[in-house]
């Protein structure tokens, strides 16, 4: 096998390996087994190990002396720590972007939240999935935002692991719908240029996130680590 087909394979196997675990088919804390995966993505061992390393540049996967590479976990105060930021900062974001954003901007937003309507999942209310960087909502703001310190924080090395947490109760029932229709209304008030009320509907949405974690999980549980539970959009 070349070089350039070996990468391909290897980019191509990265992006199936990372949409399985972001949408929860391999599971946190799953031990990732190089024989298993090989046989079932039908490849050898070079471009699995690849993408297996480019998982871990994403914190997607964590390899550990003598228990070798597992899917990421975190635990429930973790997660809550997460979010707390997140609620506080993808705010700030809102109410930058509410005065930054374009015209055109504005008109891309209503764009790609038609475009998430027409998902097959998402029309059979079996979850609200986003596609990473521009097709993601919150990326799409917090880029707007023009604040490279809220980039770096929200759209670096946590950013695919929120994402994995994000999708994964955003199959509880009715949530997607219920989502979808506070990404509407934030898209409205950026519409808008009303930049408070952006924040405070940013601030809500993920606050209602959080209270559902906190909710979902007793105080004895709080040690434990997620498996396919997670946070919500």
């Amino acid at each position: 096998m070349v070089a350039g087909s070996s990468r391909t394979l290897s980019d191509q196997l990265f992006k199936q390996l990372q949409q399985a675990i972001v949408r929860g088919d391999i599971p946190a804390n799953t031990r990732l087994s190089e024989t298993s995966l090989a046989s079932q993505y039908g490849v050898s061992r070079g471009p699995l190990r690849e993408a297996i390393h480019r998982l871990e540049g994403r914190r997607l996967v964590v390899r550990t002396p003598h228990s070798g590479t597992r899917v990421v976990s975190l635990n429930h105060e973790e997660l809550i720590h997460i979010y707390q930021v997140r609620e506080v900062l993808e705010g700030l974001a809102c109410r930058l972007a509410a005065k930054n954003m374009t015209e055109d901007q504005v008109a891309d937003m209503y764009t790609l939240l038609d475009e998430h309507s027409q998902q097959v999942d998402f029309r059979e209310g079996v979850a609200y999935f986003q596609a990473e960087g521009d097709l993601d909502f919150h990326y799409r703001i917090v880029m707007a935002s023009g604040n490279q310190r809220l980039i770096d924080n929200l759209c670096g090395e946590l950013y695919h692991l929120v994402r994995m947490y994000r999708y994964q109760t955003s199959t509880s029932p009715r949530r997607p719908e219920k989502a979808f229709r506070e990404h509407r209304q934030i898209v409205d008030a950026l519409a808008d240029r009303d930049s408070e009320m952006a924040e405070l509907l940013m601030r809500r949405h993920i606050r209602t996130a959080r209270l559902r974690l906190e909710r979902m999980h007793t105080p004895a549980n709080n040690n434990k680590e997620y498996s396919e539970s997670g946070a919500v959009l």
